[in-house]
């Protein structure tokens, strides 16, 4: 049985504070887990965990993960302004795009970022900057199916992401032309498994096609990225992927492929974020609605505009009734927010405690993916974000939005006293 990461006195008293709904992060378990992977791959002195910015664009979680000896893994113009905005800077900024504006890349290059070619076509953007950034990472998609041990994982190629192999090569020889001296390979092949052998198979992937490439080109490469795609168990009766043997898999390797070669200077890097987040979140709300027609509804002050996941994915999260988390699960509810939408739903067919109104709602693995696909459809105002320290006190790391929020990138004259 999941439970939350903070007892029922303790949220009541949060609460009292900061009006739900809100995001609720953990920074204790933030900073353990970070331990951990950087402790799995310690084997390799230059192992860096680049966070994906676009899981938690939060810079004061930002910051505590930069405490924590991470980078950033930036998508966007305006993730590299917040990279920037928390202090990251050079190599530690990975800008992983697709379909790229120049000015993009001019930022990314301005902020010293390693920047990681998605397609072949980007070399000409990458000619156009005021000077040749001296490493580039290349994006690989091998197409077709990824398996481990006969299973699909998933289909890369349905994917967007990514050169062929033959642009590949094509790419690393235009670079090398233009004065490009280090190269990264980087590949995400599959999302939210837990399969401990996932990153080992495409370690091992990346590691062959490094060194197929150096014998075929010359190129200098300094690093493989192994991407993100380790997930988090959301259901109770998953478990968790091991990441120490993650490590030690990447390792084998690592020992088998690039050593031989006269590569085992490179440098292994990641871009986790669902893995060094989503269990350290949670959505705090209210019941404040009951119906029973059909079905027997509870409603919450928070709905898919607060967390988009059950909505677009049909996403399991499991929900904690605050202090009945050991009561009988004996009552069927279907979860819902207030959208005019009838997929705006945290919960089908669920077993829970009963619920009354005003109970608190906990739902749990919101820390990656939950606040950062918000939005305002129906007028819906984006949630605050809460801090539970380290020593158990609460700081608000983002304020919810107001309706003069809404309001302030509209032309159109409001007259309302309560603005």
């Amino acid at each position: 049985m999941k439970r939350p990461f903070v007892d029922a006195k303790t949220l009541r008293n949060i609460v009292a504070e900061y009006p739900t709904p809100f995001h609720l992060y953990d920074e204790r378990g933030i900073r353990d887990n970070a331990r951990r992977l950087h402790q799995a791959f310690a084997w390799n002195p230059g192992f860096k965990e680049y966070f994906a910015v676009k899981a938690t664009p939060n810079p004061t979680i930002l910051q505590i993960l930069r405490e924590e000896g991470c980078g950033v893994d930036c998508a966007t113009y305006t993730e590299l302004l917040l990279a920037d905005a928390v202090g990251f800077g050079g190599h530690e900024i990975m800008f992983s795009s697709n379909m790229t504006p120049l000015e993009d890349f001019e930022l990314a290059h301005k902020l010293g970022a390693i920047i990681n070619l998605d397609d072949l076509t980007d070399v000409d953007y990458i000619d156009k900057l005021p000077s040749i950034p001296e490493t580039i990472c290349l994006r690989y998609n091998p197409g077709g199916n990824f398996s481990i041990s006969n299973e699909i994982m998933d289909t890369p190629g349905e994917a967007k992401y990514g050169m062929t192999r033959p642009q590949l090569k094509a790419a690393v020889e235009q670079l090398l032309v233009i004065g490009v001296c280090q190269f990264g390979l980087h590949a995400f092949l599959a999302s939210n498994t837990r399969e401990n052998d996932y990153y080992p198979t495409l370690a091992k992937i990346l590691f062959e096609l490094v060194r197929d490439l150096h014998a075929e080109t010359g190129a200098h490469f300094t690093f493989v990225n192994l991407s993100g795609g380790i997930g988090v168990p959301y259901h109770p009766s998953q478990e968790p992927a091991d990441i120490m043997t993650i490590g030690a898999g990447v390792k084998r390797a690592f020992d088998e492929v690039l050593v031989p070669a006269g590569l085992g200077h490179l440098a292994i890097v990641a871009e986790l974020g669902r893995f060094m987040l989503a269990p350290y979140g949670h959505l705090i709300s209210t019941a404040i609605r009951r119906k029973d027609i059909y079905k027997n509804y509870i409603g919450l002050d928070a709905s898919a505009a607060n967390l988009m996941r059950p909505a677009l994915y049909g996403s399991y999260h499991h929900i904690s009734i605050a202090g009945k988390e050991d009561l009988p699960h004996d009552h069927i509810y279907d979860v819902v927010g207030g959208l005019c939408e009838n997929n705006d739903k945290f919960a089908i067919n669920r077993h829970l405690p009963e619920v009354k109104l005003g109970d608190l709602v906990v739902i749990h693995d919101t820390g990656a993916h939950g606040f950062s696909m918000g939005y305002n459809y129906n007028g819906k105002l984006r949630s605050a974000e809460v801090l539970l320290r380290t020593d158990g006190s609460t700081e608000l790391i983002r304020r919810a939005e107001t309706p003069a929020d809404y309001f302030a990138t509209l032309k159109l004259p409001v007259r309302s006293s309560g603005l």
